[in-house]
């Protein structure tokens, strides 16, 4: 009997580590797609019925003119003028009230992810959170001087299974570690619940 609910329970821990990220990265995309399908698809079908073509709407609408939007902003940004024009736009959108502290922060948090610098979401780290002998991986997403002349380093700490919610650690920079994880291992780390994981993790202290 002992030797059945042993391998039963191997089993379903085979299967769990088998199906959970599979799942996991289901609802996710599923998530996504809803997002976007559904905040461009009312103003399209909209548009259709507008010139009496309500029979053109098809499901994932949303999501192909997203796409297809992103993929046409991309091919203008190419050209000086329209760069101009961009750079214009974005400094009046930054002006207004509200939606411009809004659209910076989001611009911020996209170049984080997509600039090569020493900071943003593209430097993991390790620091001892929430306290001493306990560590915790994170981007560094910026550095500052405080009035005292001390150097302090703003490190935000991920949760899983879902990183877009997490903590914001301010702690002195010497306790930071550099890791040779990458931005992507981080991510699968986190995604993973600490279950994809590299064999091994070099870590030194943050210069």
């Amino acid at each position: 009997m002992n030797s059945i609910l042993r391998h039963f329970k191997r089993k379903i821990l085979a299967g769990s580590l088998l199906l959970i990220p599979v799942a996991v990265t289901y609802v996710i995309m599923v998530f996504a797609y809803g997002v976007v399908n559904d905040v461009l698809r009312p103003a399209i079908e909209a548009s259709f019925a507008f010139f009496g073509k309500e029979d053109w709407s098809f499901p994932g609408i949303g999501v192909i003119t997203a796409v297809a939007l992103i993929y046409m902003a991309g091919l203008l940004i190419a050209w000086n003028m329209v760069v101009r024009m961009g750079n214009q736009i974005r400094k009046t959108i930054q002006r207004t009230p509200v939606v411009g502290m809004i659209y910076s922060s989001a611009r911020q948090l996209i170049q984080s992810f997509s600039d090569k610098k020493t900071t943003g979401f593209q430097r993991v780290v390790m620091i001892q959170y929430p306290r001493i002998g306990y560590w915790a991986v994170g981007f560094l997403t910026s550095v500052f001087n405080s009035d005292s002349g001390d150097q302090l380093a703003v490190v935000y700490i991920p949760t899983a299974p879902l990183p877009n919610s997490g903590w914001l650690a301010i702690v002195p920079f010497e306790e930071v570690h550099d890791t040779d994880i990458s931005t992507q291992d981080a991510m699968q780390f986190v995604f993973s619940g600490g279950i994809v994981i590299p064999e091994m993790i070099k870590s030194k202290k943050a210069t």
